[in-house]
């Protein structure tokens, strides 16, 4: 057996919640080919680990990449800090499948996301066409798809404010199950987003009657938690009870000032389905703002049919201003505005003079109202106009990140360091270095062993991926090594675009994507797809 890589006396954390041991870690091929004290082998490239700590690569449960990373397949945000697969397709919005007689509608849904950059077109309808062009761009890490509803819902009957049709919900459910076929590895929502926000509960359980189907994974980014009893949280369980559906609540939160401090209330929700036999999770990303389009917040009719649509409607002065008072009203199911709390990451010429600032300030240098500038915004920029809202607390997301029940999520994309002017969320740089750095060395909240669980082993359970997420013998060689002293976010809100710290090497698929801390020219990554396998599994805690 011809061994590739070997690393040498590292700290292992095999990512199933075990305690670390020294032990060295052989490659050959893109396969664990052994894993033990002073392995007596010879390698091509023999890598001194003594000191650091070798761990699974981190698969984050929660992204955006279906895009980003086929128009900027060096992925540098993610493989920079150990993530070696995204989870994409989140919040109801993936890139498949596509209709070819709605393309426009799907461009629209898609905008802002890279399609055009690099060249990138729109050029497939379904995994199998999205995982070839993926093969030919060259990843440098892996993706593994899910079926968004949004992108489902266009698909199959367009982006109206209406409930479907008996034959626009079939060809929907005919359309999942054909993607669910060809190895996506579950479901997702996005149901305060248009156009998911127009689904009924009895739509979106009839979908996730398919999914359950398949035994894949139903993630649900909620309609809004803004009520004293988390209606959102409600719905997501009685949606996937009714549907005898995994459940993944996804990036648990608390976004409404009077309910900060209630993490807990979230919580024992979701326990208690589980005592029902509910399998349910969730996952959360280590911070404590958000980031979206900046029209997500507009009210959801002013929204329906798209850029063009919205932007005739807002051109109507009666119109308009039945929308400026809704918008005033707040955003979410009323959430209050707070404009000094909203931070403009992406706006497009003429207007990129106002990234880095609050609608606030910048509303202040244009000499107009916050909601009224906010609104022009969404009208000259559509989509592509995207901010940062601080509206959560450090003492919720670390009650959800400590909890046993949830997982290690970005919510963030694979992009380039050069973000050309634009001022993105940090945790598409910083999620994974942060939550060792600052919440397992500094705060303690986590254990190492147990913050590498939930950033490996517990997600490849959780989505079924067989052969990835452990350190041991025949998994595929996806692996990190870091050193625990050091690793840390160095990402901020001002200046997001920067690396970690910390990380010395990153393989994929057997093969160095970073070594020594720098980016290799190595592209192994490619779009995995799902295979039933028992979640019974011996090497799982």
């Amino acid at each position: 057996m011809d061994i590739e890589i070997l690393l040498e006396g590292g700290t292992v954390i095999d990512g199933t919640g075990s305690p670390s041991r020294m032990a060295d870690v052989a490659v050959a091929g893109n396969r664990i080919a052994a894993v033990g004290r002073d392995l007596d082998l010879s390698a091509n490239r023999v890598i001194d680990a003594r000191g650091l700590v070798v761990t699974p690569g981190f698969i984050d449960i929660h992204t955006h990449s279906d895009i980003s990373a086929l128009a900027d397949p060096a992925c540098e945000s993610k493989v920079s800090q150990g993530v070696t697969t995204d989870v994409t397709g989140n919040c109801g919005i993936s890139p498949f499948p596509i209709a070819s007689e709605r393309l426009d509608e799907h461009l629209d849904l898609l905008a802002g996301r890279g399609i055009g950059e690099g060249g990138l077109e729109l050029s497939w309808n379904d995994v199998e066409g999205y995982a070839e062009v993926a093969a030919r761009r060259r990843l440098a890490f892996n993706l593994a798809p899910l079926v968004g509803h949004g992108t489902l819902r266009c698909a199959g009957m367009g982006l109206d404010q209406r409930g479907p049709t008996e034959a626009e919900l079939a060809e929907m459910k005919r359309l999942l199950d054909h993607q669910l076929d060809q190895g996506a590895f579950g479901f997702s929502t996005g149901l305060t987003l248009v156009p998911g926000a127009y689904a009924g509960e009895d739509e979106v359980v009839a979908l996730v009657r398919v999914v359950a189907q398949h035994d894949a994974l139903y993630a649900t980014h909620t309609r809004g938690n803004s009520d004293r009893e988390f209606g959102g949280v409600e719905e997501a369980i009685r949606t996937a009870t009714a549907a005898g559906a995994r459940l993944q609540y996804s990036h648990a939160a608390i976004n409404v000032p009077d309910l900060w401090g209630r993490a807990s209330d979230v919580t024992a929700k979701i326990e208690d389905a589980r005592s029902t036999g509910l399998d349910v999770k969730f996952d959360v990303y280590p911070y404590d703002a958000s980031s979206s389009a900046m029209t997500q917040y507009l009210p959801i009719w002013v929204q329906e049919g798209g850029r063009d649509a919205m932007r005739a409607r807002l051109s109507d002065p009666s119109v308009r201003e039945r929308a400026l008072a809704e918008f005033r009203s707040g955003w979410f199911e009323g959430i209050p505005w707070h404009w000094d709390r909203v931070l403009l990451s992406r706006v497009d010429q003429p207007d990129a003079w106002c990234v880095g600032l609050t609608i606030e300030q910048a509303a202040a240098r244009a000499g107009q109202d916050p909601a009224e500038w906010a609104l022009q915004l969404c009208l000259d920029h559509g989509n592509s106009a995207r901010v940062v809202l601080f509206y959560r607390t450090e003492e919720d997301m670390t009650t959800f990140l400590a909890h046993p029940l949830s997982m290690v999520g970005s919510d963030g994309s694979a992009i380039s360091f050069n973000t050309r002017g634009e001022q993105p969320h940090p945790r598409s740089f910083g999620t994974y270095p942060r939550v060792f750095g600052r919440y397992v060395r500094e705060q303690r909240i986590l254990t190492l062993e147990e913050a590498v669980r939930k950033s490996t082993g517990a997600v490849a359970q959780r989505l079924q991926i067989g052969d990835r997420g452990i350190l041991d013998l025949g998994m595929i060689a996806d692996v990190v090594v870091f050193d625990s002293d050091s690793i840390m976010d160095r990402a901020t809100f001002a200046e997001p675009a920067t690396p970690p710290e910390g990380i010395h090497h990153v393989l994929v698929n057997g093969e160095l994507v970073v070594d020594g801390g720098l980016q290799t020219d190595a592209r192994p990554g490619r779009v995995l797809r799902r295979r039933r396998t028992s979640s019974s599994s011996s090497k799982w805690r």
